[in-house]
């Protein structure tokens, strides 16, 4: 009779999701955005918007479709601060056990957060999921799966080189707490610098299905920024998590004290993007990192 009991509890508890949402001139786009998130099966979550001083109609756009919906929290930016402050703040005002980034200008399946909840609250040696995404037009029409994404064998040496992880992700938001949060700082490479700073705390599990719809359009903030700024940014972010790491050397070379440039940093991993390494790690991800 007290495991019946126990079994009831259990069936009930539902942990709160936080949808967290850094919007920078996307109003004309949040509608599908919107309407993903009011379809979700999973029924317990609340959305964090952060406005970063849009210079479009977005927060009248956002306050309009939202109305008196109390699971929507809208908040501004005194002044632009950019990506990585914004994205920082969005989880510092967050409420739920666990967080999901959706950018404004894209979407969720319907099951994205039940099956990924399910997954983190199934099994307590992951700290995050992510999963299939899939392109789509301007009118947000699925175009083609981002095949690239795989589950990870994680370790110190992993900086996802070549992109393994992506949308969507979430985590467990006490996780987060346990590391240094978002670089501020950062303009661009603030999800990677997310992934990494929490695969430090504890392992990812990729679910092989699509549960995020990722819009191209030309107007799209990571898709209009300079390559050479990302690249940039994204050689920092790995550069941090070497000394984080207190890696001294990697495929016997030295990891310089100080940034200076980004191909310093991507010499060092050039071995990661070839073949026979891409498959010694999927051998080791079967073998060695099972993820159940």
């Amino acid at each position: 009779m007290l495991n019946i009991f126990v079994i009831l509890i259990k069936s009930l508890k539902v942990n709160k999701a936080s949808i967290l949402i850094a919007n920078y001139n996307n109003g004309k786009y949040f509608k599908d955005c919107y309407d993903s998130i009011i379809s979700q099966n999973y029924e317990d979550w609340e959305v964090i918007i952060v406005d970063d001083c849009s210079t479009d109609d977005s927060v009248n756009i956002i306050k309009e479709l939202v109305g008196n919906d109390k699971r929507f929290k809208l908040y501004k930016n005194s002044i632009n601060k950019g990506c990585g402050y914004t994205k920082r703040k969005c989880v510092e005002l967050a409420t739920g056990a666990f967080c999901a980034f959706l950018d404004p200008d894209d979407a969720l399946a319907d099951h994205s957060l039940e099956q990924s909840i399910e997954e983190l609250e199934r099994n307590n040696k992951i700290v995050a999921t992510y999963s299939q995404l899939v392109f789509c037009d301007e009118k947000l029409t699925p175009k083609n799966i981002f095949t690239k994404i795989k589950q990870v064998h994680n370790n110190k040496y992993f900086f996802n080189i070549p992109i393994q992880i992506s949308a969507l992700f979430v985590f467990k938001r006490d996780a987060y707490l346990q590391t240094s949060g978002i670089n501020p700082t950062l303009k661009n490479a603030v999800d990677q610098d997310l992934y990494l700073k929490l695969l430090e705390i504890g392992n990812a599990k990729f679910i092989e299905k699509v549960l995020y719809k990722y819009r191209l359009h030309s107007s799209g903030i990571s898709q209009r920024t300079s390559k050479q700024s990302a690249k940039d940014s994204f050689a920092k972010v790995i550069h941090e998590s070497m000394k984080r790491r207190s890696l001294t050397k990697i495929n016997n070379l030295p990891v310089p004290e100080n940034y200076t440039n980004s191909e310093e940093i991507y010499n060092l991993l050039t071995c990661q993007t070839k073949i026979l390494y891409r498959l010694m790690n999927k051998i080791k991800t079967i073998l060695n990192f099972p993820i159940i």
